[in-house]
C-alpha cells in the first residue's frame, strides 16, 4: 500500500466529516484530486455524496440549492475566493446523449463508482474520501486494485486507473472512448485542453475516437466552443494544443481560416527554418505571444494577424505579394470571432489590432507627430501597447530576429511620448480660471489676468496639494499688487520648470524604451 503526503483545506475536510457524521458517505472528487495526485493547487473543490440535496440542506443550513442537477451550494467562512462555496453533490448517473451535448436524465446513483462510472477521463474519475467511515472500501480494495491509502487518514478510490494514467502521463477515456465522444463532443477538444495544461499525451484509442468524431465538434454551440478554446489559449503550452486540433482534425470545424495558410508560401522575410508558409508564420506569432504571457486577445491577434494573406497572395515564391491582407484578414477575423460568439468588445479589439499591424513608421524618414496621432485615433489610445506586442509577435514570428527591432521600441517611445503630453502642466490643470477671477476679484480681460494665472501654475508645479480654488483666489488677490514686470518672472519662471519636467520625462521615456 503506497502513501502520499497531501493537503486537504480545513473547510474541506470539515463538509466531509459533518456529512459522514450524520451517518452519510462523502468523498472529494474530479479535477481536484488530479491536482492533488500531481501536486498541483486545485482551483475549486467539489465533494459528491449519498445524502440527497434535502438531506444536505439540513446538515448545512448556510447553504442554498437552485435545483441544478442535484447540487447544492455551501457557504464557508474561508477567506479564500476558490473556498468560500464548495458544490455538494448527490451521487449522479446519467442517460443517453440524443442530441451529443448534454444527457437526456440526470438521475440519482446508488454508489461512488457509479458516479465515477459518468465522468469523462480516468485521471478525473478518482474519489479522496476519509478512510474512518470507509471500511467497506478498504475491504473492497483486496478484491481489486481500485484504491490506495493517503496519509494514513484518506481513502483514493480509483476504479478506472487514473493513477496510473497519471503516471504514464496519458489521456484515457473512462470505458469506450467513442461512447464518450458520441455523448457529449466537446471532451475531445476538453482532451486538446488537459493535455497542454498537464504536458501529457493523448493515448492511441483516445486520438483515433477523436479523429473519428471529429466532425461532431459541430454539434457543440459555439459558446461552448469559445470557452474551451480559451482555457487551450490560456495555457503555456497553447502552440501545441493549436497544433494538436490540426493533427486531430478538429481545426477545420472550429477555425477553418486559419488553415488556409497551410502552405502557402511566403517572402524571403518570414523564412523560418526551411518553412516559410503562412500556417508556420502564424503559430510562431502565436507561440511568442503565449512565451511572453500577453493578454488573450493579444494571442488571438497574434495567431491570426495574417489569417489574409492566402486569399491575398499574388505571385509565386519568394517573390510573392499579399496586398490588403490586413484589411482582408480584419474582416475574416470578424466573421470568424462572431461566429464563436466571442463578445463584442472582443471581436472590436482583436479586428482593430489585426487591421492595423502593418502600420509603417521608421524613425528615418521623418515620420510626423500628426501621423502618429492619426494612428492612435484610428486605433484607440487604449489599445496601442497591444498593437505593438502584435507587431512584435510579428517580428518575432518570422524566425530571423533576435530582438524587438529598434524603430518598433522608437515607435513606443514616440506613442508614449504623444500619449503623455496631456499631463503636461498648463493653466488649464488650476483649480480656477479666468472666469473665477472676473467674478470674484472683479477683474476684467486683461494680460495682467493671464501673467496670474501663469505665476500661479509656476506655484503650484512645486507644491500640488496647493491646487485648491480657496488657495488659488487667495493668492490671485496678493497678486493683484505685482507689477506686470514681476508677474512675467513668475511665468517665465513657470515655463523654464514645465520644459525642464518634459526634458525629464522624455528621458525617462527614452531610458524605458532603450533608444537614444
Amino acid at each position: 500500500m503506497n502513501e502520499k503526503k497531501i493537503s486537504i483545506p480545513k473547510e474541506v475536510q470539515n463538509i466531509l466529516e459533518t456529512i459522514e457524521k450524520k451517518g452519510f458517505e462523502a468523498f472529494i472528487v474530479g479535477g481536484c484530486v488530479r491536482d492533488l495526485l500531481i501536486g498541483r493547487k486545485p482551483h475549486d473543490w467539489d465533494v459528491t455524496t449519498n445524502a440527497k440535496p434535502e438531506e444536505i440542506k439540513k446538515i448545512f443550513p448556510k447553504s442554498f440549492y437552485e435545483n441544478r442537477f442535484f447540487t447544492v451550494t455551501v457557504l464557508t467562512e474561508s477567506e479564500e475566493k476558490n473556498l468560500k462555496e464548495i458544490e455538494v453533490t448527490t451521487y449522479r448517473g446519467e442517460g443517453k446523449y440524443s442530441d451529443k451535448r448534454r444527457p437526456d436524465e440526470v438521475y440519482v446513483a446508488q454508489t461512488i463508482e457509479a458516479d465515477l462510472s459518468r465522468r469523462d477521463f480516468t485521471i478525473n474519475a478518482m474519489a479522496l474520501g476519509s478512510i474512518k467511515n470507509q471500511e467497506s472500501k478498504i475491504k473492497q480494495e483486496k478484491k481489486h486494485d481500485s484504491s490506495l491509502i493517503l496519509n494514513s487518514e484518506f481513502l483514493i478510490l480509483d476504479p478506472f486507473g487514473g493513477k496510473d494514467d497519471l503516471k504514464k502521463k496519458i489521456i484515457c477515456t473512462v470505458r469506450d472512448s467513442e461512447e464518450r465522444f458520441y455523448e457529449d463532443a466537446l471532451r475531445m477538444m476538453r482532451a486538446v485542453r488537459l493535455a497542454v495544461e498537464l504536458d501529457f499525451t493523448l493515448s492511441k484509442e483516445t486520438e483515433r475516437s477523436i479523429k473519428k468524431h471529429a466532425a461532431s465538434i459541430k454539434d457543440i454551440s459555439e459558446e461552448r466552443v469559445r470557452d474551451e478554446l480559451k482555457k487551450i489559449f490560456m495555457s503555456a503550452r497553447a502552440t501545441r494544443g493549436v497544433q494538436m486540433l490540426e493533427e486531430l482534425e478538429l481545426l477545420q470545424y472550429i477555425i477553418p481560416e486559419l488553415r488556409e495558410g497551410i502552405g502557402v508560401g511566403q517572402n524571403l522575410h518570414h523564412y523560418i527554418q526551411g518553412n516559410n508558409s503562412v500556417w508556420k508564420h502564424n503559430l510562431k506569432a502565436f507561440e511568442w505571444a503565449v512565451k511572453k504571457d500577453y493578454p488573450i486577445l493579444v494571442k488571438i491577434a497574434a495567431l491570426l494577424h495574417d489569417v489574409g494573406k492566402p486569399r491575398c497572395k499574388q505571385g509565386e515564391g519568394y517573390s510573392s505579394t499579399f496586398y490588403n491582407h490586413d484589411l482582408v484578414g480584419a474582416k475574416i477575423a470578424r466573421i470568424l470571432l462572431q461566429r464563436l460568439r466571442f463578445s463584442r468588445d472582443e471581436v472590436e479589439k482583436i479586428t482593430t489590432l489585426i487591421r492595423w499591424h502593418l502600420f509603417k513608421y521608421d524613425p528615418e524618414e521623418g515620420i510626423t507627430d500628426s501621423s502618429v496621432r492619426r494612428l492612435i485615433q484610428n486605433v484607440g489610445a487604449e489599445n496601442m501597447k497591444d498593437l505593438v506586442l502584435v507587431r512584435i509577435c510579428d517580428r518575432m514570428g518570422s524566425g530571423v530576429p533576435k530582438a524587438v527591432p529598434y524603430r518598433l521600441r522608437h515607435f513606443q517611445y514616440r506613442v508614449e511620448k504623444i500619449l503623455r503630453e496631456e499631463e503636461k502642466p498648463t493653466v488649464k490643470m488650476l483649480k480656477m480660471n479666468g472666469n473665477d477671477l472676473i467674478k470674484e476679484l472683479k477683474m476684467k480681460p486683461s494680460l495682467k489676468m493671464g501673467l496670474i494665472l501663469n505665476a500661479l501654475l509656476e506655484e503650484i508645479i512645486d507644491n500640488p496639494e496647493k491646487n485648491t480654488r480657496e488657495y488659488l483666489l487667495q493668492r490671485a488677490s496678493q497678486m493683484l499688487s505685482l507689477s506686470d514686470h514681476e508677474l512675467k518672472k513668475f511665468a517665465e519662471s513657470a515655463k523654464q520648470k514645465v520644459t525642464l519636467l518634459e526634458e525629464e520625462r522624455d528621458l525617462e521615456i527614452k531610458q524605458k524604451h532603450w533608444i537614444k
